[in-house]
Order: C-alpha cells, then structure tokens, then sequence
C-alpha cells in the first residue's frame, strides 16, 4: 500500500538533530546523526534490530541523554532542561510502545483515564468520559471500553495503547516498532490507524520500525540508519535504489510485499 501525501510544512521542524553520539562502554551505537522532523510528517526511521533506533528515540524523549551533539523538540534543547519543564515537554510526546504498556489490572476505561488523572486534574468526570469515547471510537474500540487487556488481542491492545497516548493530544507522536508481533492483517490495520493519526489530530511522528511494508505505507520520508549514521533517505523508493550491499540484503530479507 503506497502512503498518500500528507500536508508536511517544511518550515517547521519540530525536531532538529545535529551531531547525535551515544556509546555504551566500547560500543558506539550513534555516530553524529541528523535528524529533522517536520510539522505533519510521518519519518520513519528504518533499520535492523540493535541498529539504535530505540537509543534514538530514547534520547528525543529525555530518558536518555547524548553524550555529543544537539537534540532540540519543540524549540527546547532536550539534555538542558529541568525536571519539571522535562515533564512539561513529555506531556506534548505520545509513545506507543512494543508491548502497548497497559495496566493489566484496570479495565480499558480506566487505562484511558490513568494520564487524565495524573496530568488534567482540573476536568470534570463528564470531560474525562467524552475524551475517553472520543479516542476509542478514533481507534474503532469503543465496545472494548469496559474490557480488561487480557480479554483484547493483540491488534486490540495496540489500538489502545495509542487511544491512550492520543487522550493528552500530544504534538508528537513517538511509535516502537509498531507492528511488531502482530499477525499481516493486523499489521495492516495499526498501518492505517498510524496514517490516520496523523490526517485527524496533525501529529508529526517518529515511527521506528525493520518491517519494510509498514515503512513503506507509512513513511511521509525514510531514513536508513546504517552503522550508528543515516546513510540513505528520502521515499521508499529511493532509499532502496542502490548496489549498497548493507540496503539491498536487509530488502531482501524483509520485504514480502
């Protein structure tokens, strides 16, 4: 599935990354990368397992910091801020993780209310219930509101994980190997529920992924992080339009479709 194009405004770039280095003892894992995401953009970063893409998006986040170079969302420079306006900052960064990250002893309701509770005190219970139908009906859940985690597949336990992440109406949108596990329909699925993230609330997202068909039907841009640098990027096309022999073995190996 060919992703359409998507209204990117090309003078706001709400991360911006320059020179990006972080070993761990001996191992080098980013070598001075670049980055630049802009207003409305679906990048997805592409590469192979243990390449540092997770490392990456760790950093953007503030759960790691860089050891040289400059990360800078939203207009702040991540590695100075403060605790509080860390915080502050997270609160406009929506993460879909691996493995959802649902609390398996609350219903889906109560997942969806947890960030309310913590982080929108000053709304009313009928606030809190509109938002919460509102994102489940977004993600096509609405009859699992009462639901526990363990009744829901793991297509379903997806979608709510990202029901969750959108309740605080985040700028940016951070995804973890999105389609990961999951069956080739499902996958599909949480494909176009990314592309249609980013149509209905105008996130610009970070989508780390080695599935090659998510890249492809998701990706406004493709960057290939190869040996801790991006060394290709552009369309799905013209990334993989070389004799590279790194690019065409991980094609080879990855692409189904």
């Amino acid at each position: 599935m060919e992703k359409k194009a998507a209204p990117i405004d090309r003078n706001d770039c709400v991360i911006c990354i320059r020179g990006l280095e972080k070993s761990f003892g001996e191992l080098d894992v980013l070598k001075g990368v670049d980055l630049d995401l802009y207003q409305g953009e679906n990048l997805v970063v592409l590469g192979r397992s243990g390449t540092g893409k997770s490392v990456l998006i760790k950093i953007i986040s503030g759960l790691l910091k860089p050891d040289k170079g400059a990360v800078n969302v939203l207009g702040q420079q991540v590695d100075k801020l403060s605790s509080k306006d860390l915080q502050q900052l997270r609160l406009k960064i929506g993460f879909s993780f691996q493995n959802s990250a649902l609390y398996d002893s609350m219903t889906v309701k109560e997942n969806l209310e947890f960030p309310l509770v913590r982080n929108s005190k000053h709304l009313s219970r009928k606030e809190k219930d509109h938002a919460i139908e509102e994102v489940l009906d977004g993600v096509g859940l609405l009859q699992a509101i009462n639901q526990m985690p363990s009744e829901l597949s793991g297509g379903q336990r997806k979608r709510i994980g990202i029901a969750r992440t959108l309740i605080m109406r985040p700028q940016i949108m951070l995804y973890d190997e999105p389609t990961a596990g999951l069956d080739p329909i499902t996958s599909i699925d949480i494909n176009n529920l990314i592309n249609e993230v980013q149509e209905k609330y105008s996130t610009s997202s970070i989508i780390i992924t080695h599935d090659l068909t998510c890249a492809k039907s998701t990706g406004d841009r493709i960057m290939m992080l190869l040996d801790g640098r991006f060394e290709r990027q552009g369309t799905f096309e013209e990334v993989f339009q070389t004799d590279d022999e790194r690019v065409r073995t991980f094609y080879n190996y990855n692409f189904t479709t």
